[in-house]
């Protein structure tokens, strides 16, 4: 019995020394573990000391060929548009009465300009903003004068059709002078430059600015 005891206690004492030095081991890598981590650490700290962090943000945009075509393509683009009457009046003297044509003319002047008229750099990039130079506004059709509706109100007498022609020259001279003025031009204007910048911002063009071909030498 007492050869058993002694036995079992020398086994004891073996596990005992064994899981000592099995905890030693443990703490041993563990304290390795650490200082690995403490070094790479102090490595990487080290490695971007002198580094600087910098966000480029591109504020470019590019606006492609084929979006340039497609503006173009619109062609004729009004933005103002006036009806008008003139009437006309022209007297004969006769020997024994006078003769007299009065005539209304009907109208419709068309303000605004054609895409495929601006010039080769009609639209640039600069960073975030697209500058922009339209073909300045003009009369769209110089034939805007409806003679199906013109009638004569008062006629005595007879005319001829060269007649009737030069009360036309005067009526269109009218029309012009009266609705190609100087406010409705810059009407025009400011509707094109509205109706453009909400076309380029569906098109992702936030930032535009607009100006007109002669605008300043007019």
């Amino acid at each position: 019995m007492e050869e058993f005891n002694n036995n079992y206690r020398r086994k004891k004492s073996r596990w005992t020394s064994l899981w000592k030095m099995i905890g030693r081991l443990k703490l041993s890598i563990i304290f390795i573990v650490i200082l690995v981590a403490i070094i790479a650490s102090a490595y990487l700290v080290r490695a971007c000391k002198d580094n600087k962090t910098s966000v480029y943000v591109n504020d470019k945009i590019d606006i492609t060929p084929t979006q340039v075509l497609a503006m173009k393509e619109i062609g004729e683009w009004e933005f103002l548009s006036i009806e008008d009457e003139e009437m006309v009046d022209t007297v004969r003297k006769g020997f024994f009465k006078d003769d007299e044509l009065i005539r209304i003319y009907y109208g419709t002047l068309r303000l605004g300009f054609d895409m495929r008229e601006t010039r080769n750099d009609w639209i640039k990039a600069d960073n975030d903003t697209l500058n922009i130079t339209l073909p300045d506004i003009k009369l769209l059709d110089e034939n805007f004068i409806d003679e199906a509706r013109t009638k004569s109100f008062f006629e005595s007498g007879s005319w001829s059709d060269k007649d009737r022609a030069e009360m036309y020259k005067r009526a269109y001279v009218k029309m012009k002078a009266r609705c190609l003025t100087k406010e409705n031009i810059e009407n025009a204007r400011e509707n094109a430059q509205r109706q453009f910048k909400q076309m380029l911002k569906a098109m992702g063009f936030e930032y535009v600015n607009i100006n007109f071909d002669n605008q300043h030498k007019r």
